[in-house]
């Protein structure tokens, strides 16, 4: 028995059992029998797919779900590539100190960040009361319950994600190649777009992925400053066990959104590699 215990074969899979335990119960059999749910009622039917196909409200929900979370990652890159060019561009140890400026707004609740977007955005909140008293408005505008509301809390809430994701590969780039070029007679602004930017793409694209796919499964943020009007499909999904009690139809929604991440993740990695994904050089 110590023999078996002590083999070098089999002493990885029994340190990785506990864990492997647990994602099978905790991971794998709830997706095991989302997807039952979604095809068994109680026979084997596709009903709740084609009902997803027949109705279109839930295919507009689904194209508003994709239309929200690409101008989330859109946003989220616009914002977070300078930021991160410039945290790549100090000192390791400053850089580091700024990062947990980037990173502090997790340890607090994302209803909690939500709710304060909601106290800044709202009729009588900040962001009005300042463009009042600067003559910009005599109005309130209406900031709150707008596509425009949910894109800001969620841009603000994923745009972490993109910093983090862009950093670590700008930090790996070695900054000899633009030196080079400019001593070859390119501009640094040319050096920029032509050596940089480049290099720096694989960052853009797992940062794209980690928000785009955080951004097509998010609730609580549109659900509490968006409009009906802007509905994701998470939010369907919630009605439908919540108030309709309709299990197998929002185990089908759900899985549509399962296949639309895994097809990402597919997508990345033929284009740039799914461990350029965890690379991260701090």
């Amino acid at each position: 028995m110590g023999g078996f215990l002590r083999s070098p074969r089999l002493a990885p899979w029994i340190l990785l059992a506990p864990t492997l335990l647990l994602l099978a119960v905790f991971f794998l059999y709830p997706l095991g029998d989302m997807l039952a749910r979604s095809l068994y009622d109680p026979d084997f039917t596709w009903k709740h797919y084609a009902r997803l196909v027949a109705e279109p409200t839930y295919l507009q929900v689904l194209w508003i779900t994709f239309e929200i979370a690409l101008s989330v990652t859109v946003a989220a890159l616009v914002l977070g590539f300078p930021l991160a060019y410039f945290l790549s561009q100090i000192r390791a140890r400053t850089a580091g100190l700024l990062m947990i400026l980037v990173v502090v707004p997790y340890f607090t609740s994302v209803l909690v960040r939500t709710y304060a977007w909601m106290v800044l955005l709202g009729t009588e909140g900040i962001v009005n009361q300042l463009l009042g008293a600067v003559g910009l408005i005599d109005q309130p505008l209406a900031l709150m319950y707008t596509r425009f509301g949910v894109l800001v809390g969620m841009t603000y809430i994923l745009l972490p994600y993109m910093v983090l994701a862009l950093y670590s590969v700008m930090r790996g780039i070695d900054t000899g190649l633009l030196r080079a070029a400019e001593s070859l007679g390119a501009s640094r602004r040319r050096a920029f777009w032509r050596i940089f930017v480049p290099l720096s793409m694989p960052g853009v694209a797992a940062g794209s992925l980690l928000v785009f796919i955080l951004s097509i499964g998010f609730f609580i943020t549109p659900a509490l400053m968006g409009s009906q009007e802007d509905s994701m499909i998470s939010m369907i999904i919630e009605s439908q066990v919540e108030t309709y009690f309709d299990w197998g139809f929002a185990s089908a929604l759900a899985s549509i959104l399962l296949a639309c991440t895994l097809v990402l993740f597919l997508v990345y990695e033929r284009v740039v590699g799914l461990n350029r994904l965890f690379e991260a050089k701090l």
